[in-house]
This record gives structure tokens, C-alpha cells and sequence, in this order.
């Protein structure tokens, strides 16, 4: 399998090489409340043969001051063990949320020091739109080898965006629709005010794909950011409302040819909670 293109792939090829050894495709849907959906048991009733369910609500670091932080390396390897991950395995992840939660366990997984790993485009939705077979029931893991891992890397605090105020070395690009970025009044996702980091550029996460759910073309992306106001010779640093979507436009950035952007972990949802971060609201 040496031709496992990065950081996506198509329906086709994950169909072509599915059940191969050394690939291990994970389901890493996880919705907000609002939803009312049961990921899991979403993925017990159908999911793509072979898959096994990533459980993104449970890689948080609950120790942590960050909400909804990266997971550490432990549990990352606890968690992958017990999925049967072996080290050196190319790693699929999709998803079937409207969050596009796939990204941010692609990212996690490469921010932990995994090499090999690739979003599938579309995901389940283009899956089954195709009418591609799908598998219901738990999923059986097997014995996997020792994992190690890495602190997560390209990762950014508050303390980071505070002296990045001064600095202005790094430019921040919110991924949440601009009525919360900049509007007033409540953000009807988290709670808490609307509203942004001081002069953050805003690039609404959906906005990186085509009507069928894949991400559009490398130019096509080039043009959106350049369009949001990103340089895109100048590092970059992601945001949203918790540290999900944030990490669609890092794999957007990925996939436009940029490699110098981070995440800022825990995003406006960390940032608006604190009275003594200065915070702007209203037209930009």
C-alpha cells in the first residue's frame, strides 16, 4: 500500500484497499448537543466495514485548564491500544457529522507523532450517497503492538494569543460563521458573548467544501483564504468555539500547501471566559 495519498483520500481508494493489512479506518463522529445524536450508537447501527469508533468525547484532558483540551499521549495510547492501532498503521478517519469532526482527530493523531493519516472526502455521507456497503454491530479489536507518542505539537494557549497581540506574529483565522464572530448577544452554540480575539480573520469553516461534502481544490482554497484577508505567506493559528472546526481550516491550509499553522486548543470558548482577555464584538 504504498500509495496512500495524504492528508485525503476518495471513496474509491478507501474502497479499493479496505480490509488491507497495516490500514485501520476510524469512525470519529461526534456531534454537539443540540444534535441529540448518539455517535456511537450511530456507528453501531452503520459504519464502513472494518471501522472502529474513535471516541473523541473521551480523548479530552480532563486535568487540563483548557476546555475540551488535547488528550495527553497516555490516553491517546490507551484508548488507540484498545481499538487495536498498531504503530505503524495507515490510519483513515471519517466522520458523519455536521462539525466535521474528522479533522480534529486527523490532526490530533498527527499532532501526537502518527505519520500516516488521511481524512476520507465526503465522508460517510459520500459513502453511502454512492450506496457503498456499510456493516452494523460492534467492531472486534485485536491485540496491538507498544504505541509511543508525543506531547501534542502546533498547539497554541492563551498566553500564546495574548502575546501574539503584541507581537502580530502569527495571524488568527476563526473558523465560526461570521454572526458569531461578529455579531453581539449570545453565541447560540457554547453560550457566553459572540464575539472574537482582536483582529482575527474570519474564514467560516464550511465554506472549504464543495456542495457534495469534499473539500474544494487546492486553488479554490488559495482563493478563500486570500479572500478572508490571509497572508498566506505568514503563519497562521486556528480558532472556532472549542478547537473542532478550527482544524477543518488547518486541513484546508494543508491541503492549499501550508505547513506553518498551529491550533489554538480550547478557542473563543477559553478565550471569552476569562473577563481580563480583551475581546472585540460588532463589524470588523
Amino acid at each position: 500500500m504504498s500509495d496512500f495519498p495524504q492528508p485525503l483520500v476518495s471513496t474509491d481508494w478507501l474502497a479499493a484497499h479496505l480490509g488491507q493489512s497495516g490500514l485501520t479506518v476510524l469512525d470519529a463522529s461526534r456531534h454537539l448537543p443540540a444534535a441529540k445524536r448518539d455517535a456511537a450508537e450511530e456507528f453501531r447501527a452503520a459504519h464502513i466495514p472494518g471501522a472502529r469508533f474513535l471516541d473523541l468525547a473521551q480523548l479530552i484532558d480532563q486535568q487540563s485548564d483548557v476546555p475540551q483540551a488535547m488528550p495527553r499521549p497516555e490516553q491517546l495510547v490507551q484508548h488507540l491500544q484498545e481499538l487495536g492501532v498498531e504503530p505503524g498503521d495507515k490510519i483513515v478517519v471519517y466522520d458523519d457529522s455536521a462539525v466535521k469532526t474528522a479533522a480534529r482527530a486527523w490532526f490530533l493523531l498527527l499532532s501526537h507523532g502518527f505519520e500516516q493519516v488521511a481524512v476520507l472526502d465526503g465522508g460517510l455521507g459520500k459513502w453511502r450517497s454512492e450506496g457503498r456497503s456499510l456493516q452494523s454491530g460492534d467492531f472486534a479489536s485485536g491485540t496491538a503492538g507498544p504505541i509511543t507518542l508525543r506531547n501534542a505539537e502546533r498547539i497554541r494557549f492563551k498566553r500564546d494569543l495574548l502575546e501574539n497581540l503584541e507581537t502580530k506574529a502569527e495571524q488568527v483565522v476563526d473558523a465560526r460563521s461570521a454572526d458569531r464572530v461578529f455579531g453581539e448577544g449570545i453565541d447560540p452554540v457554547h453560550g457566553g458573548m459572540n464575539g472574537r480575539i482582536p483582529g482575527s480573520l474570519n474564514l467560516p469553516f464550511g465554506e472549504v467544501y464543495e456542495a457534495d461534502g469534499t473539500f474544494k481544490d487546492p486553488a479554490k482554497l488559495r482563493d478563500l483564504f486570500a479572500q478572508a484577508g490571509v497572508d498566506l505567506d505568514r503563519p497562521v493559528v486556528t480558532s472556532c468555539g472549542s478547537g473542532v472546526t478550527a482544524c477543518v481550516l488547518l486541513l484546508g491550509l494543508e491541503l492549499a500547501g501550508k505547513s506553518d499553522v498551529a491550533l489554538y486548543d480550547g478557542s473563543w470558548v477559553d478565550w471569552s471566559s476569562d473577563p481580563d482577555t480583551p475581546k472585540q464584538q460588532g463589524p470588523a
